[in-house]
C-alpha cells in the first residue's frame, strides 16, 4: 500500500487510514442528514461539465481537496435516490451496511470469471443466491446467477429460449438465412421497455415481439395470449417465449402466471417471468398468492438492488435448468481453461469479468435477518395503501390502479377544491396533473414519476427506502394538495 521514495506505488496506508476515517464519516453524516438535501438536483444542464477543468490534473492533488470537492462540485449535481420522500420510479433502498460490501467488493477488485480466478465470489454467489431462493420458496431445482440489471438478466434469459427452440442461432447467427421463421416473444401491455431493447439486441427485432392486451386491472389476459399464438402459429411463425410479470411498471399489477404457465406448457415455450421489482415480497408469507405458479417458470429475474436494501447493482436471474444458459453462452478459450471441475460464472453469460457482487447481499442478509427484512417491507406495503387510502377518501383524487405492493398510482380527477365544483376535459386534467407533479419535484422537497393509463395522465408514488417513516408519506400528501389548490386558483375557470 506505501508508495515507495521515488513518488510510485500507491497512497501510503496512514494516509488512506485518515481519508477512509474521514469518508466513512461523510457517508454517516451524508445518511443521518439526508433530509436536507433537495431530492431532485436543482442544477441546470451541463452546471457540472461547466464548473470542472476541460483537462486532466498534471500534477498530483491533495486528496483532501478532491473530497472537498465532492461538496462543492458533486453533491448538487445529485439526486438523492436514498432521500425518504425519493417516491419515483421505483424506490432503491441502500442500506449502510451494503455500502461496506460495496468497499469490501472495491478493495478485492476480483474478476468472477473463473473459480481459480475468485473461489469466494464464484462459492458465495452460490450460497447467498440459495439463500435467497429459501426465503423467496422457490424450489431447489432453481439456480440462480448474478448480472448487473434485469434489462441483461431478461436478455439472457431471451437468448436461452431461442437457443432452446433449436434454430442454431448460436452457430449460424440469424443474418443472411432464409430458412428462418419469425420468431415471437409474448408480454403484456405493460411490459418494462427493456424488453424490447433486449429483442432489438439479440437480432429478432421488435416485429418479434407482440404484446397481449390487459384488463382493467392491467393485468395480461391469458385467453387473448393463447388465442395470439394460434394465430402466429397458423401463419407459420415461431413462438418461443412468454414474459408475464409479477409487478409491472406502471402500476405494480400482476399477470396471471399460472395461467400463462398452463399455456406455455400446452405449446412448448419458455416461460421466463419479471418480478425485477416486486420479487423482493415472495419473502413475506401473505404475499405468495401474488407469485402463484412462478414456480414452473423456466427463468425468473429478481432485483436485490430495488427492494432488499442492497447497492446498485444486483439483479438475479434464476433458471429451472442453470444447463440452458450455459448451452446458450458457453465459449472457453484456450487461455481460460483449468482443470477443476466446477462452476465457472463466465459461462452464463456475455460478461467474462464478473463484480463480486455476492458480498454485499451476504452483508444485507446477515445484518437485518430475514425476520428484520420482512417487517421493513411490510411497513413500506403498509405505507403505500396508507396513502392510497387518503386517495380514495379525498374528493379531490382518484386511485387509478389496484396497489398490490408498496407503489400507488392516482391523480387529480378534476373534483370538488376550495374554490367548489371544478369541469375540466381530458386534456385539461391531464396538464394540470403534470403541473402539479412537475411544481412538486421542481421544489426539491419530494420527488413523484408518472404514467399514462387508457391515456390518462396518472401519478406514481412508490415507498421503498431504508428510511422512509409515515411522515414522510404525511409531507407529500401535503404538497399534494397544496400544489392542487395553488394550480386551480391559477387555472382559467
Amino acid at each position: 500500500m506505501n508508495r515507495s521514495s521515488d513518488g510510485l506505488g500507491d497512497m501510503p496506508a496512514e494516509e488512506f487510514r485518515r481519508h477512509g476515517h474521514d469518508l466513512i464519516d461523510w457517508i454517516a453524516n451524508y445518511f443521518e442528514n439526508i433530509e436536507g438535501f433537495p431530492v431532485l438536483s436543482q442544477i441546470e444542464p451541463n452546471w457540472l461539465k461547466k464548473n470542472l477543468p476541460a483537462s486532466p490534473p498534471a500534477q498530483a492533488e491533495d486528496f483532501g481537496e478532491v473530497l472537498a470537492d465532492v461538496d462543492r462540485l458533486i453533491l448538487p449535481a445529485v439526486t438523492h435516490w436514498n432521500h425518504p420522500s425519493f417516491h419515483g420510479l421505483f424506490s432503491t433502498s441502500t442500506s449502510s451496511v451494503g455500502v461496506f460490501g460495496e468497499m469490501l467488493t472495491a478493495a478485492f477488485d476480483m474478476k468472477a470469471m473463473l473459480w481459480r480466478t475468485s473461489p469466494a465470489s464464484a462459492e458465495l454467489e452460490d450460497v447467498v443466491l440459495d439463500w435467497l431462493r429459501q426465503m423467496m420458496g422457490l424450489p431447489e431445482h432453481f439456480e440462480g446467477i448474478i448480472y448487473d440489471t434485469a434489462s441483461v438478466s431478461t436478455m439472457h434469459a431471451i437468448a436461452a429460449a431461442r437457443e432452446r427452440a433449436n434454430m442454431r442461432v448460436r452457430d449460424e447467427g440469424m443474418s443472411g438465412r432464409d430458412d428462418l421463421p419469425l420468431m415471437r416473444v409474448y408480454s403484456s401491455e405493460h411490459v418494462h421497455s427493456s424488453i424490447d431493447k433486449a429483442v432489438i439486441t439479440l437480432g429478432l427485432g421488435l416485429r418479434s415481439l407482440r404484446k397481449i392486451e390487459c384488463n382493467d386491472r392491467y393485468e395480461m389476459i391469458a385467453d387473448k395470449l393463447a388465442e395470439a399464438i394460434e394465430e402466429d402459429l397458423e401463419a407459420g411463425y415461431l413462438p418461443i417465449c412468454v414474459i408475464p410479470t409479477v409487478g409491472t411498471t406502471s402500476t405494480s399489477s400482476v399477470d396471471p402466471v399460472d395461467a400463462v404457465a398452463d399455456i406455455c406448457e400446452k405449446f412448448g415455450l419458455w416461460l421466463h417471468v419479471d418480478t425485477a421489482y416486486a420479487g423482493s415480497t415472495a419473502i413475506i408469507p401473505e404475499f405468495r398468492p401474488f407469485f402463484k405458479g412462478w414456480e414452473r417458470a423456466d427463468s425468473i429475474v429478481v432485483n436485490p438492488h430495488k427492494w432488499l436494501f442492497t447497492p446498485f447493482d444486483l439483479s438475479v436471474l434464476y433458471c429451472r435448468n442453470l444447463d440452458d444458459l450455459k448451452q446458450a453462452f458457453s465459449l472457453v478459450a484456450e487461455y481460460l481453461k483449468t482443470s477443476e471441475d466446477v462452476k465457472n460464472g463466465m459461462d452464463y453469460g456475455i460478461q467474462l469479468g464478473r463484480r463480486f457482487r455476492a458480498l454485499k447481499l451476504w452483508f444485507v442478509i446477515r445484518y437485518f435477518g430475514v425476520e428484520g427484512m420482512i417487517a421493513r417491507l411490510r411497513e413500506h406495503c403498509r405505507l403505500a395503501r396508507l396513502f392510497a387510502g387518503w386517495v380514495e377518501n379525498s374528493r379531490d383524487w382518484e386511485m387509478m390502479a389496484p396497489v398490490p405492493f408498496a407503489l400507488a398510482c392516482f391523480r387529480y380527477c378534476g373534483g370538488r377544491v376550495s374554490k367548489g365544483l371544478t369541469h375540466y376535459s381530458d386534456d385539461e386534467l391531464n396538464t394540470l396533473n403534470e403541473h402539479i407533479m412537475d411544481a412538486i419535484n421542481a421544489s426539491g422537497e419530494a420527488y413523484l414519476s408518472h404514467t399514462k393509463l387508457n391515456g390518462k395522465f396518472t401519478l406514481r408514488l412508490s415507498v421503498g427506502s431504508i428510511r422512509v417513516e409515515e411522515r414522510h408519506l404525511e409531507k407529500v400528501w401535503k404538497l399534494l394538495n397544496d400544489q392542487l389548490a395553488a394550480q386551480v386558483a391559477a387555472a382559467p375557470q
